[in-house]
């Protein structure tokens, strides 16, 4: 198994020894996003964006057009925009999250439409990127001009408002025992956004995990950004997960 771009710490934990607790008096997300709110200026977390209602609309109907505003996110988030520099944060507190880039911990005020749309690349920027050149990045908006966003975002939805974490507890506890690797963006910030996933995906979660690559010159679109060095990456793993079994 190859994970890419987001560790995964594992199944939510099942919890015990609750008969008797109040409802609601367990801590819950919510409490970061106060912390968000009460920042200067205010912030809010893009995965609870991305849960609303009106994600799609802004980003489908935006003013830029579709195509404009899919260019500069995917400018926005590779290794092409400088200013990614991610390390690892030391919690999950408002003040650790965020040191992250506004288009994980947006400005209250703004959708992605209008938070991405003030680091649009220049036309010299866009004919040089080899790896999503405008004719290829056409399929991606004039498919997502026609259905929208709304598929893609229910995703969202289901991870950050619960009513699925019963089925995911039934695995509590268990590990991923295949061979496994990890393979990132050096100036991906996915990798550090959730603090500890990381390293409990290496110590924890994946039983043999046979290698962690941080690959220069890619942000969170690695696979798009370095296509070369990622199927060296896969190609060794697949040969050392042939050498591990005989």
């Amino acid at each position: 198994m190859v994970l890419m771009s987001a560790p995964f710490a594992g199944p939510p934990a099942l919890p015990f020894d609750t008969a008797d607790q109040i409802a609601g008096a367990a801590a819950s997300s919510g409490d970061i996003h106060a912390d968000l709110a009460a920042l200067k200026p205010p912030r809010k977390h893009y995965h609870w964006y991305y849960s609303t209602p009106e994600a799609n609309d802004n980003m489908r109907n935006c003013p830029q057009g579709v195509h404009a505003f899919l260019r500069a996110y995917f400018h926005h988030k590779s290794a092409d925009w400088k200013q990614n520099k991610p390390f690892k944060l030391k919690s999950w507190t408002a003040a650790e999250l965020a040191k992250m880039p506004n288009y994980y911990i947006m400005e209250c005020d703004k959708g992605m439409a209008e938070t991405v749309a003030a680091e649009m690349p220049s036309p010299a920027e866009i004919v040089a990127c080899n790896w999503l050149p405008e004719d290829e990045l056409r399929v991606y908006s004039g498919e997502f001009g026609r259905t929208g966003f709304q598929g893609g975002l229910q995703w969202y939805r289901c991870r950050t408002d619960g009513r699925y974490n019963g089925e995911l507890e039934i695995f509590s506890g268990r590990t991923i025992d295949v061979p496994s690797c990890f393979i990132a963006g050096a100036s991906d910030w996915g990798t550090y956004q959730r603090p500890g996933d990381l390293e409990k995906m290496q110590t924890t979660i994946c039983r043999q995990m046979l290698g962690c690559h941080i690959v220069e010159g890619a942000g969170h679109w690695v696979q798009q950004e370095q296509p070369e060095e990622v199927s060296r990456l896969l190609v060794n793993f697949c040969e050392r997960r042939q050498h591990h079994f005989t």
